[in-house]
């Protein structure tokens, strides 16, 4: 697991390598990434919850 030691150093290699300027659009376009993959994901899972029910309907 990660301690604040080893976040603080991943934090300031970032800093170096990207630059103060260039770090809040790095997490912007992350957490856009993120919210992409999740919205996805989810309805992923909502067609195969549909799946199943519509299945289950019809073996009764």
């Amino acid at each position: 697991m990660l301690g604040p030691g080893s976040i603080a150093l991943i934090a300031g290699v970032a800093l170096v390598m990207f630059g103060p300027k260039k770090l809040p659009e790095l997490g912007k376009a992350a957490g856009k990434t993120l919210r992409e993959f999740k919205n996805a994901t989810k309805g992923i899972m909502d067609e195969d919850d549909d799946n199943k029910k519509e299945s289950e309907q019809l073996k009764k």
